[in-house]
Formats: C-alpha cells, structure tokens, sequence
C-alpha cells in the first residue's frame, strides 16, 4: 500500500487565526480564552449555528435530480 492511497491527515487546526479573533479582536483575557470549550468560543465568537457552504445530502440528491448531467432539461415537479 504506497502512501497516496492511505488517509489523508486533517487540515491543522488554525490557532493563529482563533487566538488572534479570541485575544485580539474579542478582548478576551488570557484567562478566559483558555478556559473556554470550542463550543462556548464559537458561541462567543458568533460562529455556532451559521450555515454550511455545502448542501446536505437531500439538497444535493434534489439537485441532482432537476439537473442531471448530459444536458438533459430539469423534470418538472
């Protein structure tokens, strides 16, 4: 098995980018930023329940469905 085929890793958890919203742009103390939990930061931060850029996957199965590759019309419901 090469290495390519294997799992990749997951992307590096951006702290540069947190703690300078946390430390910087919120004016958190040290404190407090760190003893906060990744939910009570994006609750805080106003980060919890914003959309997902993505469909889910009845969206996308809808999506698929009235426009179908090969450039066929959508169905009409």
């Amino acid at each position: 098995m090469s290495a390519a085929s294997g799992p990749t890793a997951p992307a590096a958890f951006p702290w540069d980018a947190v703690m300078a919203l946390g430390l910087g742009s919120m004016r958190l103390h040290p404190e407090a930023f760190w003893a906060m939990t990744p939910r009570e930061f994006a609750f805080a931060a106003g980060l919890a329940g914003m959309a997902s850029p993505y469909p889910d996957r009845a969206s996308l199965a809808e999506l698929m469905r009235r426009y179908p590759d090969g450039g066929k019309s959508p169905a009409r419901a």
